[in-house]
């Protein structure tokens, strides 16, 4: 088995650019940025929700990791980087190794079975074999460029909400689809009728495919293209997304209709909740730190 050895050292966060292209060109296979001080009390946020600038541009104190060649000398490559920047070599590097390994299975082992309550199971393609319990629904989906494998809090409480309050003929809504997990499951659990919109082209193309694979009956819109109504309207997005749109999500409830939002901390709930005047949304759960609402359309 290989051993792989990567030159690690600190930069500031304005020199992080110019020391990445540096070593690059010196030899290093790769280069990772990552926050110097994560897991510390002054571990720094990077990016903010979607409609609100960064916290910052970047890591103040910045760790970089050089992918070694094998053979490579790091202080060579370390020397011939620093004259690249005008820079001079940082005398706290050191090197760090580690052992080659199946990434693949490695990757693989990070996603199990996820059940779901007692009729939903979300498996990836790698654990198919492994039978469902007798009257659960098997729904296939592996990790990929648009976001929702259910493994995250925001996505199995949505998940849980289907799969224990979704009653079986409802047309539905899935705003913000990703991989369309929801949509699908809520096609698999017996909706009369399920839509699914996303701004992103990949979401909707990951969802078309998922939906093809699992057999379920999903239509993929863009949000640019009419919805019309609906029983149940999911959107699993992020708080200022979520207050952003409440005109239009709350407007595509039915009448008694139901709203279930995620995606939002369980400290955003107030006013995540004060934008949606007309749904009388109710705390349903909350995992981790996040939080799930839910009611019905009032007026």
């Amino acid at each position: 088995m290989s051993t792989w050895r990567e030159l690690v050292f600190t930069v500031a966060a304005e020199r992080v650019e110019a020391w990445s292209d540096a070593l690059l060109d010196a030899g290093a296979l790769s280069v990772q940025a990552e926050d110097a001080d994560a897991d510390s009390p002054d571990e720094q946020a990077m990016f903010g929700e979607p409609g609100l600038p960064a916290p910052q541009a970047g890591w103040q104190r910045t760790r970089l990791r050089a992918l070694l060649p094998e053979g490579g000398d790091p202080s060579t490559l370390l020397s011939a980087a620093g004259a690249a920047t005008g820079d001079a070599a940082p005398a706290d590097w050191s090197i760090a190794r580690f052992d080659d390994r199946d990434w693949v299975r490695a990757s693989q082992a990070q996603f199990e079975p996820i059940a779901i309550g007692d009729r939903l199971l979300v498996t990836p393609t790698w654990h198919v074999d492994a039978p469902a319990p007798e009257g659960v629904v098997r729904l296939v989906l592996d990790p990929g460029l648009a976001f929702g494998t259910g493994s995250h809090p925001t996505t199995r409480m949505c998940l849980g909400w289907i799969a224990r309050d979704l009653r079986g003929g409802e047309r539905v809504i899935d705003y913000g689809c990703g991989s369309g997990i929801l949509a699908i499951a809520a096609a698999l659990l017996g909706a009369g009728e399920v839509l699914a919109t996303d701004i992103d082209p990949q979401a909707l193309a990951s969802t078309r495919d998922n939906a093809l694979a699992n057999g379920a009956t999903v239509r993929v819109l863009g949000t640019d293209e009419p919805l019309g109504s609906a029983d149940v309207v999911l959107a699993n997005i992020l708080a200022n997304p979520l207050k952003v749109l409440a005109p239009a999500l709350a407007g595509l409830l039915r009448p008694g209709g139901r709203l279930v939002l995620a995606g939002l901390l369980e400290r955003q709930i107030d006013e995540v909740s004060a934008c949606y005047p007309t749904v009388d949304l109710k705390v349903v759960d909350i995992v981790e730190g996040w939080a799930c609402l839910a009611g019905r359309r009032i007026r």
